[in-house]
C-alpha cells in the first residue's frame, strides 16, 4: 500500500514538473516572438522614416551654382546702370523706377553671395571677367561675354555719358533687355534648381521684373 502510494505521489509529481517546464517554455517562446516583433517593427519605422521626411532643405545642384554665380554679376550691372539715374535721368519715373530695381537686387546679391559661401564656391566680384563664370551664353554673341541681357563695355559708356531724354531712353532700352535676360536666366533655374531658397528667389525674378519690363515699355511708348 505505502509502495504505491509512493508511486501515485512520483507520478504526480513528474507530471506537474513537466507541465511547469512546457509552461516555461511557452511563457520564452511567446516572450522572444513579441521582442522579435518589436524589433522588426521598430526597424520598420527606422527605415519608413526618412522616406517620409522632407528632403534636405540645403541640397543643391550644379544649376543652382550656375545661377547664382551668374546672377550676381548680372545684378552689379543693373545696379550700375541704376545708380545712373539720379544724376543723369529727366524723368521722374526713370529715377524711381531705378531706385526700386537697387533697393530690390543689392539684398539679393548679398543673400546669394552668402549661399556661394555655404556651399565653399567661388564669389563673383563686380570685377569677375563674365567669360570665366558658369552658365554663360557664348555661342549667342549678344551681350556681355554672352550673357543673356548684359550690356557689353561699349554701351554701359555710352550710358554713362548721355543725360537728359535721351538717357531716359538708353536706360529703358538696356534695362528691358537686361531684365529679359534675368528672366531667361531665372527660368531656366525655376525649371532645373534644386536648392528651394533659389528657386523661389527665381519665381520673385521673374514675377518682379516682367512686371518692370511691361512698365518699362509703356514709358518707352511701346506698350
Amino acid at each position: 500500500m505505502r509502495n504505491t502510494r509512493t508511486s501515485l505521489i512520483r507520478r504526480t509529481a513528474l507530471a506537474v514538473a513537466a507541465l511547469t517546464s512546457a509552461l516555461v517554455l511557452t511563457a520564452c517562446g511567446g516572450g522572444s516572438d513579441s521582442a522579435s516583433s518589436s524589433h522588426h517593427t521598430g526597424d520598420s519605422a527606422s527605415a519608413s522614416a526618412p522616406a517620409s521626411a522632407p528632403s534636405s532643405a540645403g541640397t543643391h545642384n550644379a544649376q543652382d551654382v550656375a545661377f547664382v554665380q551668374g546672377m550676381i554679376p548680372h545684378h552689379q550691372q543693373a545696379l550700375e546702370m541704376a545708380r545712373l539715374a539720379a544724376d543723369r535721368a529727366s524723368s521722374a519715373q526713370v529715377k524711381e523706377l531705378a531706385a526700386r530695381i537697387e533697393k530690390a537686387q543689392d539684398p539679393e546679391i548679398r543673400t546669394m553671395s552668402g549661399w556661394l559661401k555655404s556651399w565653399n564656391e567661388k564669389v563673383p566680384s563686380s570685377g569677375s571677367s563674365m567669360g570665366s563664370m558658369p552658365g554663360m551664353d557664348h555661342s549667342s554673341g549678344s551681350g556681355m561675354s554672352g550673357m543673356s541681357g548684359m550690356m557689353d563695355p561699349k554701351d554701359m559708356t555710352m550710358l554713362e555719358k548721355s543725360s537728359g531724354k535721351h538717357f531716359d531712353t538708353m536706360f529703358l532700352t538696356m534695362m528691358v533687355q537686361h531684365h529679359e535676360g534675368a528672366v531667361k536666366m531665372a527660368g531656366t533655374e525655376k525649371a532645373q534648381g534644386a536648392y528651394g531658397p533659389a528657386t523661389s528667389m527665381a519665381e520673385d525674378i521673374i514675377k518682379g521684373q516682367t512686371a518692370e519690363i511691361t512698365e518699362m515699355k509703356k514709358l518707352l511708348g511701346k506698350a
